[in-house]
């Protein structure tokens, strides 16, 4: 018990310490915007810029939240870069992330140290320190799995979008219409890869350019297989050459190499069997052939 008790006052210094290193941040922009606004500007305009330009008082706790968090939390593109890759791409994704992986962290080992039996210190050590490391690794990895499932998912609808881009191109439909449409139409069957293509068409009727609307399509999905086509279209466009050609060939180059990868798993299927075969059917095997002989010899006396 005393063991539990040092525990909780660390995690409690631990608090304290995170929560007075924020008011000291946000008592220290609060300086800046004191010295930049100087004796210009009225007591409401001085808080709505403290408040980063929102003068309702009002606000969310998740603004204020966003407001206080350090902003290694906030500003870490890394971070940010890889959820926008996982799918979340929220203002408050990093923040909600950064304090998962700190909860996850904490609480793994109190309820390790809690819940699981040890009779001597060091199995007390082994269980809390293997609790702390999957707290600490555990949100990472989950994170690379979800970007790697979802950057799958979008590979594997890129042949279908393709052709149904060349479809509406050939139909003479211009190349972002075509876009925003294939979007709509693959919401239900592809939503990852309609998702992106959704946020192309936004950027564009922003005002942004195709070229960089097409390379943020690169940039929030990391699929090799868009950067070639994001490359591609941008050629075709600089050359004024057909657009529909590039998408058609696009297309027949990927489904070849989706073809090609299937081909290559199924080579390597019988190498992987290997393993499974050896440990689970051989031992078997070898009792069906030999258990009656093994018998046999043991009932003769030997």
């Amino acid at each position: 018990m005393p063991i539990l008790l040092i525990v909780l006052i660390v995690v409690g210094v631990a608090g304290a310490a995170v929560a007075v290193w924020v008011q000291l941040q946000e008592k220290s922009r609060r300086e800046v915007v004191d010295r930049a606004l100087g004796t210009s500007g009225t007591a409401e305009v001085r808080r709505a810029i403290r408040r980063g330009g929102s003068a309702d008082a009002g606000d969310t706790l998740k603004a204020r939240m966003l407001r206080k968090a350090p902003s290694i939390w906030a500003e870490n593109r890394t971070i940010q870069h890889r959820l926008v890759q996982a799918g979340y791409d929220t203002p408050t994704a990093p923040l909600a992330y950064s304090l998962a992986r700190v909860v996850v962290l904490v609480a793994l080992p109190l309820l390790a140290f809690l819940l699981i039996p040890r009779t001597t210190f060091f199995q007390m050590i082994v269980v809390v320190g293997g609790a702390a490391f999957v707290g600490l690794m555990g949100p990472p990895f989950f994170l690379l799995r979800r970007v790697s499932a979802r950057q799958d998912r979008i590979r594997k609808a890129l042949p279908d979008a393709l052709d149904l881009l060349v479809v509406c191109v050939e139909a003479g439909i211009s190349l972002d219409a075509a876009i925003l449409r294939v979007a709509k139409d693959l919401t239900f069957v592809h939503p990852d890869l309609a998702a992106e293509l959704l946020v192309v068409s936004r950027k564009m009727n922003a005002g942004m350019t195709r070229e960089e609307a097409l390379r943020g399509l690169w940039d929030r999905t990391g699929v090799e297989d868009v950067r070639v086509l994001v490359a591609s279209l941008v050629q075709s466009e600089k050359w004024g050459s057909s657009s529909s050609r590039v998408l058609r060939v696009s297309a027949e180059t990927l489904r070849r190499k989706r073809r090609h990868a299937a081909e290559k798993r199924a080579a390597t299927a019988p190498l992987k069997m290997i393993v499974p075969m050896a440990i689970f059917i051989f031992p078997a095997l070898f009792i069906v052939i030999l258990g009656p002989a093994v018998i046999q010899i043991l009932g003769a006396g030997f």
